[in-house]
């Protein structure tokens, strides 16, 4: 089933102007440098997918109230704050196919920005006492740093089972979605039963994100009709790596590890390895897993009384895991 952006925003499209208005209010500084950097952060905003999820959640279990637009604002700095971090980190250029605030503004003037939007989460909570939005906004952040250093820590050595790669997931992405629907059920007065429930879903939902994200290595572009394979340049190990390496000969695993640690841009033996991985249906693997996830999460969700509230959320569970990017 097709989903299209517009369609799945349309229950909180009000909602959303609203909080669009709110966010760009809670970047306002008094310095110039800082109001054209925000600026032009806001002009580029993605599918707000993460604020989305505050409102659907708390929709199921209440009404969206003052308390939902402030955890969605922490959210939303909060992931932006990440990014920003992040492309310094990986010294990327590119952002949602604009220009990175480290290739505009430079390293420094880009970690200042993701530290002032910090700023702003810890200032939005703590003024207005939204201490409990505050700890599972913090959490989030602890576990996406940790998850972060777990994989760069992996892969020094390829060494990722799968087990270790469910953990570096949950943390790096799914403990942000988990957060969401946290966020967005306590705004609404939910019980603790309730907002467990939901950040379950979250979770499950971010998990099945990351391998949603790990299969688009395999698929041909339209620029040039083969998988780009960027994972295996940036020596990360996915699902359907992991899955290949635990059941092909000892040959071949010796012949992909030394692909990905020292011939990782050579395109004869990278097109080898993705020989290697539908050989021992790696792709098939982890489809299967997202599938299985996706399922859970349903399951949590049907917990809840039928309506068009929860069919908000459904939608949105079809939407990420159906995405072409």
């Amino acid at each position: 089933m097709s989903i299209k952006l517009n369609d799945l925003r349309a229950p909180v499209q009000d909602e959303m102007r609203k909080f669009e208005g709110t966010f760009r209010e809670s970047l306002k500084s008094n310095v110039p440098l800082l109001n054209r950097i925000t600026h032009y952060i806001v002009k580029r905003k993605g599918k707000q997918m993460r604020p989305l999820l505050v409102f659907f959640s708390a929709r199921l279990i209440g009404e969206i109230t003052e308390r939902t637009y402030r955890g969605a604002g922490l959210i939303e700095l909060m992931h932006t704050a990440s990014l920003v971090h992040d492309d310094v980190v990986d010294d990327s250029n590119l952002r949602r196919g604009f220009f990175s605030l480290n290739a505009l503004w430079k390293n420094k003037i880009a970690v200042l920005v993701g530290d002032f939007m910090l700023s702003r989460v810890l200032l939005l909570a703590v003024r207005h006492q939204d201490f409990d939005l505050l700890e599972k906004v913090s959490d989030a952040v602890q576990e996406m740093s940790e998850g972060e250093l777990l994989q760069i820590e992996k892969a020094r050595r390829l060494d990722i089972e799968e087990d270790v790669y469910f953990d570096i997931i949950r943390q790096k992405t799914a403990s942000l979605l988990k957060a969401c629907c946290s966020v967005g059920a306590i705004s609404a007065g939910g019980t603790e039963e309730e907002v467990q429930a939901l950040a379950t879903f979250g979770e499950k939902m971010g998990l099945a994100f990351q391998i949603k994200d790990d299969l688009f290595d395999y698929q041909s572009t339209n620029e040039t009709g083969k998988p780009t394979m960027l994972d295996i340049q940036e020596r990360k190990m996915t699902l359907p790596i992991i899955h290949t390496l635990k059941k092909c000969t000892s040959k071949e695993k010796r012949f992909v590890i030394s692909t990905i640690k020292n011939h990782n841009t050579n395109k004869t033996r990278i097109a080898e390895v993705i020989g290697i991985v539908n050989k021992y249906d790696g792709i098939t693997y982890a489809q299967n897993k997202l599938e299985l996830l996706q399922d859970e999460a349903l399951k949590i969700l049907h917990s809840f009384p039928d309506s068009e509230k929860r069919k908000s959320l459904e939608n949105m569970l079809t939407f990420v895991l159906n995405r072409n990017n």
